[in-house]
């Protein structure tokens, strides 16, 4: 076969915040068994924590969780986010996981570094890269960086700002339910209609399969928000401010184990497929 083999995407799992990580760590688990269960190597991001011990922290929780090599990659600025110590760490994982905490930390450290290149290159090659709350909005293009609670959808109610990159195809908000944050994603979706919207639950995870199908794992729910039927929008002629007029938006709720398809605009049910 004179023809390279092109590799799979990576699975790109956005988690909502405060998953569980004694109990009933089934989000964790899931990420680990994606990176190779026991014979994983993950690197941890803890970047966006201003936390000295959120890596060690992580380190421990997947240790528990049976994975034997670990790197806490302790990346603070930009200088160490170029750091070929890093970048040859990130080389060697089967997984990567980004801590919660700011995620315009995130964006201003690792945005055009040589380790935010290699963590697109890894995904590209096969390799499964989670991030929770902060971590979870870095994944798209374009990041939620910030934006109003409530559910009507306002001009100005969120901020964009570029993100890691891993996928255009999704925006992406997490502490969905718990921070009543349906208006600020239906204000992002409304500047760029052409993306699905994920509204992600804590300790929920939105699984994205290299096909784009996303599963929900965890105890909430995911929040589907399917642009593609919208036949009106007020968003370029509404004041900053105001309310925006949306119509033909089609929600979802996707519990454990449901499955989103974003190309036929189906959801497939747990059920079903049992």
């Amino acid at each position: 076969m004179s023809m390279e083999h092109k590799p799979q995407r990576g699975f790109i799992i956005p988690i909502g915040g405060r998953e569980e990580k004694e109990v009933n760590p089934r989000v964790l688990e899931r990420f680990v068994e994606l990176s190779g269960g026991k014979d994983a190597v993950i690197s941890v991001i803890p970047t966006a924590s201003n936390l000295e011990d959120t890596g060690d922290r992580y380190v421990e929780i997947f240790t528990r969780l049976g994975v034997t090599k670990i790197y806490n990659n302790n990346i603070v600025n930009r200088q160490d986010a170029n750091n070929e110590i890093f970048v040859k760490q990130l080389t060697e994982s089967t997984g990567i996981f980004m801590t919660g905490g700011n995620q315009l930390l995130l964006s201003t450290v690792l945005g055009g570094t040589t380790v935010a290149r290699m963590i697109r290159k890894r995904n590209a090659e096969g390799v499964p890269v989670a991030g929770t709350s902060a971590g979870a909005a870095f994944i798209p293009e374009h990041m939620i960086a910030s934006g109003d609670s409530g559910l009507i959808p306002r001009v100005g109610g969120v901020t964009i700002a570029p993100g890691l990159g891993l996928t255009n195809k999704v925006m992406i908000d997490q502490h969905f339910s718990q921070r009543n944050r349906l208006g600020r994603l239906l204000t992002a979706l409304s500047y760029n209609p052409y993306k699905t919207g994920i509204g992600v639950d804590e300790d929920t995870a939105a699984i994205i399969g290299p096909n784009g199908e996303i599963e929900a794992v965890g105890s909430g729910a995911l929040t589907i928000i399917d642009m593609s039927k919208v036949e009106y929008s007020s968003v370029a002629s509404t004041a900053p401010g105001d309310a925006i007029s949306l119509v033909g938006v089609k929600i979802h709720t996707l519990l454990d184990g449901d499955r989103y398809d974003p190309k036929m605009h189906e959801v497939l049910h747990k059920k079903q497929n049992s």
